[in-house]
């Protein structure tokens, strides 16, 4: 029988350990042939050799995310191995975890370098031939400290959140062009969450268990702009919303009508998912051009 992603190639970043250890793993298991990065050579070598031991096909890339040079020359491998790339996953990262107020700016732009431009110079390092080829399948690894916050993690937060918009907007600019770009956002135990959380339920959070929903990211049959939540064998989507809002004008009680109705501006009831930045323009003009300040149906 046809594995799902037999002759695909893939690439993922972060590969010598952890989740991107198990990303590569599942993408070998079905089918796909697959470029393992890290910085270490041991690390990545030994994913390979285990790839290998299993059936599947898998080359070492020893290289750095945060320069572009290093991605282009992974690009290049993968590309002069197996002649193309239809699968990228942006796993790479890093965590200095501290207060905002004892956190050195060093630190704040080291994880935002990682995560952020390293996502930005891998997927630009593929993104040329995805579009020329018109195939392509990217996957950007946010997390819930973005998505929602969390303590002592400022500059991974504010990373994180940066891969949803770039995410965002890659969907619609590759949309055409039959590349689709979604978000993984993991619960795992790995390296990067030791003495985080309880041993009982770091038992529970396999990275395996992640990874087995990175493949509905990658397929043929992938959605976009999709924001997948996954942990512990459970999967959720996130969605950024926007509320229908009130319609104040811009006469002299304006702000103060704002300051005592935020509790109606911020009413979820009728929100929706906005398909690009345009609608919170159509949805305030609307409103603004209407006698009422309603929407127009309303």
């Amino acid at each position: 029988m046809k594995k799902l992603l037999e002759d695909r190639v893939a690439i993922v970043t972060g590969a010598g350990g952890g989740l991107g250890r198990t990303h590569a793993i599942e993408l070998a298991r079905h089918g796909a042939r697959v470029v393992v990065n890290d910085l270490g050579e041991g690390g990545v070598q030994s994913v390979v050799e285990e790839i290998r031991r299993s059936g599947g096909e898998a080359i070492a890339h020893r290289g750095d995310v945060t320069r572009m040079e290093d991605m282009e020359a992974m690009a290049a491998l993968a590309t002069r191995t197996w002649g193309r790339i239809d699968i990228l996953v942006n796993n790479a990262g890093i965590l200095r975890d501290r207060t905002f107020a004892k956190m050195t700016l060093g630190e704040f732009r080291l994880v935002l370098d990682v995560h952020v431009m390293g996502a930005v110079n891998a997927t630009k390092a593929v993104w040329g031939q995805m579009l020329e080829r018109q195939y392509g399948r990217i996957v950007m690894t946010t997390s819930s400290s973005g998505l929602y916050g969390n303590f002592g993690q400022s500059n991974y937060g504010a990373a994180k959140m940066a891969l949803v918009g770039l995410m965002q907007t890659l969907s619609l600019e590759g949309a055409r062009r039959n590349v689709r770009v979604n978000c993984l956002a993991p619960s795992a135990a790995t390296a990067m969450t030791e003495g985080v959380l309880p041993e009982d339920d770091l038992a529970r959070m396999k990275p395996e268990c992640v990874s087995t929903g990175l493949f509905a990211l990658v397929g043929e049959d992938a959605p976009t702009r999709t924001i997948l939540l996954a942990g512990a064998g459970s999967f959720e989507c996130a969605h950024i919303t926007m509320t229908r809002g009130i319609f104040v004008g811009d006469g002299d009680e304006a702000a103060t009508q704002v300051r005592d109705r935020l509790d109606e501006v911020r009413d979820r009831r009728g929100e929706c998912v906005p398909q690009q930045g345009w609608e919170q323009y159509r949805l305030e003009l609307d409103k603004a051009n209407s006698d009422t300040g309603a929407l127009v149906g309303d």
